[in-house]
């Protein structure tokens, strides 16, 4: 007796209540919470709040002039401002738990060929990002103050105000973490079928001015700066089309391999 198409299905059978699917959904997110909680105290007992923003502003400070320091202009900034870089902190280093939260919730609803594409991807975005806020710190944020010294007259002691710092890392860490994101975008517009490898071969060209167009109003107007943000850029744009051949070829589905087989 032939078999109907849904017998065929692999996740035939593992249907759950909705009911079900909302407990579940929070668990995984108490789960992902604890994680977090956890982490912020650790950060809070060691090294401490204002011992995390001491090493966040380490660039900027090492930077003013002799004597200098930075400023809080709203009265509860120096309990706040801490803090929230502290939470921020616990985070990042909970993520690997909050993904893997992500995933196992997802996980049962995929078929095989998609796990073995969304896995990866979700390690790679996650260390990419990580990449991408490093660079900003440890390379790209001494040009930046650098070239802002260089350019400051005299005249002015230079007295930044630590929330106004605050979101100007921020911004500039979004960035550059989202920037690094470029393979992870490339391989899923392949995959999807939306843009043949091909085709994002011959955009090479665009891709190039469009980098340079976003590090020029992304990052501080100097060269360094933006040729920091827009040179890694299409650098990765070149390892995305790389990866994007693999993973399209990776994660075919059993029909599409059936396919292209005959």
């Amino acid at each position: 007796m032939p078999s109907s198409p849904d017998s065929d299905d692999e996740l035939a059978g593992t249907e759950a209540p909705f009911i079900s699917h909302l407990i579940e959904l929070r668990d995984r997110i108490v789960r992902a919470s604890l994680a977090v909680l956890v982490m912020f105290i650790a950060l809070c007992i060691f090294p401490g709040p204002s011992g995390l923003y001491d090493l966040l502003a380490a660039p900027l400070v090492a930077h003013l002039p002799a004597g200098s320091k930075m400023i809080a202009t709203n009265v509860i900034a120096p309990f706040m401002v801490p803090m929230k870089i502290t939470l921020l902190a616990g985070f990042l280093l909970a993520l690997p738990v909050v993904l893997y939260q992500v995933w196992a919730f997802v996980a049962p609803g995929l078929y095989s060929h998609e796990k073995r594409l969304v896995l990866p991807l979700v390690v790679s975005s996650t260390l990419l990002f990580f990449a991408g806020v490093g660079f900003c710190y440890f390379f790209v944020f001494g040009k930046v103050f650098t070239f802002i010294q260089q350019f400051a007259p005299k005249s002015i002691t230079a007295a930044p105000d630590i929330e106004a710092y605050l979101g100007f890392v921020m911004n500039m860490f979004i960035a550059f973490g989202a920037a690094f994101e470029v393979p992870v975008v490339v391989v899923l517009l392949a995959r999807m079928g939306i843009v043949s490898v091909a085709k994002l071969r011959e955009w090479r060209g665009y891709f190039i001015v469009v980098a340079f167009i976003v590090a020029a109003i992304i990052t501080p107007p100097d060269i360094v700066s933006q040729l920091s943000l827009a040179v890694p850029m299409c650098l990765l744009y070149e390892v995305g089309l790389l990866a994007a051949a693999y993973f399209v070829r990776y994660s075919k589905a059993p029909e599409e391999e059936t396919q292209s087989g005959s």
